[in-house]
């Protein structure tokens, strides 16, 4: 195989100007540099974003994941239904507070937990849902939240791909018990590092400020055991930078899905549900044919490509069974989906060229063989 192509389309590319730059510096001359008043402004402005609940800002997108999920008190003896096709730490935080993740299946379209699959997968040991609004596509949350207050569950929307995605009008983040976001540097805006909690219950956004901060809201007035999961105040004036740009960037993340949507034949383009807005984190197609070839010519081309996620997390080493199984799951269409799709560039940053080299690699890369 040859080299990669001169000009080099990367899969992403994350944003950082000059204004995060000057913003950046100006906290770390102010000296107020953790838990400050930059963090309790972007928790302020998050809000906008979903329906105006409560924000509480955290060092990850795993750590709001974690922390909210302590904050609802689950444990040992808990279940937790969660999608296996996702990244790991959406079940990591299951495990971490010392409940099990029980996985479900997906829908084939969106790509998120299929409602159906939720819905037999519920037990009496069953506290909480979690559906993954995966790759920027809202998860199904009008049936997911109707199974849930059937059952009395809680539902934690992990929201870390979908920042800005709604369904029906209502945005992600605003549909559950609370919604976790990540602003990893490769996310639709960043903090250079850092997560979001959003909820509409205030006592448990209290509880979600006492756990990040070792439990306490006044210095050394410990009220419960809490973690150091505090954002700095350079990340959230970070954020709160991207954060205006965010809407701007969601619609060119769109229209360049919809060109590409338009111009590729070679692969499966990813369908949107109705009433569905798709914030596209990733441009995620299904290769029918021979996928490894098909990403080598990808490669080749100079079209940067990756799979996201290769190994659904039943699969993955810790959450196998004590005989080196993946234990009871029948999971066809996360099977399918972890053997076909592949990401392609969609982030802001690309011209017009570099959306019709894509579109022409990728349908001359569906014929690889």
């Amino acid at each position: 195989m040859v080299g990669p192509h001169p000009e080099f389309i990367p899969p992403a590319r994350p944003i950082i100007g000059e204004a995060e730059i000057e913003a950046a510096v100006r906290v770390l001359r102010s000296g107020r540099v953790v838990q400050g008043p930059e963090v309790a402004a972007f928790e302020e402005e998050f809000g906008d974003l979903v329906a105006g609940r409560h924000c509480v800002a955290v060092n990850s997108g795993t750590s709001a994941l974690q922390l909210t999920l302590m904050a609802l008190g689950f444990g040992p003896g808990d279940e937790v239904i969660v999608p296996s096709f996702s990244f790991a730490a959406s079940a990591n935080a299951v495990r971490l507070v010392g409940a099990e993740p029980v996985f479900v299946d997906i829908e084939p379209g969106s790509f998120c937990v299929d409602p159906q699959a939720v819905a037999a997968a519920v037990t009496p040991r069953t506290v909480a849902i979690m559906p993954v609004h995966l790759y920027g596509h809202p998860a199904a949350m009008d049936q997911i939240m109707a199974i849930a207050e059937r059952h009395g569950l809680a539902v934690v929307e992990d929201a870390a791909q979908a920042h800005g995605a709604t369904l029906n009008g209502t945005p992600v983040g605003a549909f559950g018990t609370a919604g976790c976001f990540s602003f990893y540097p490769t996310k639709n805006m960043h903090a250079l590092e850092g997560g979001m909690v959003t909820t509409a219950d205030a006592e448990l956004a209290r509880t979600l400020r006492l756990l990040r901060n070792q439990g306490m809201e006044q210095r050394y007035a410990n009220e419960i055991v809490g973690a150091n999961m505090r954002m700095t105040d350079v990340a959230a004036a970070i954020g709160r930078v991207q954060l205006t740009q965010l809407a701007e960037w969601t619609e060119q993340r769109r229209s360049n899905a919809k060109f590409l949507d338009s111009k590729i034949t070679g692969m499966v383009t990813p369908p949107v549900a109705d009433a569905a807005k798709h914030v596209y984190h990733q441009y995620t197609v299904r290769v029918q044919g021979n996928r490894d070839a098909a990403m080598a010519r990808l490669t080749e081309l100079g079209i940067g490509n990756a799979v996201y996620y290769p190994t659904p997390i039943h699969r993955l080493k810790p959450y196998l069974d004590a005989d080196g199984k993946p234990g009871p799951w029948d999971l066809p269409e996360t099977e399918r989906a972890a053997a076909e799709v592949v990401s392609l560039p969609v982030h802001p940053s690309l011209s017009p060229a570099d959306l019709e080299r894509i579109a022409e690699g990728a349908n001359l890369a569906g014929g690889a063989r």
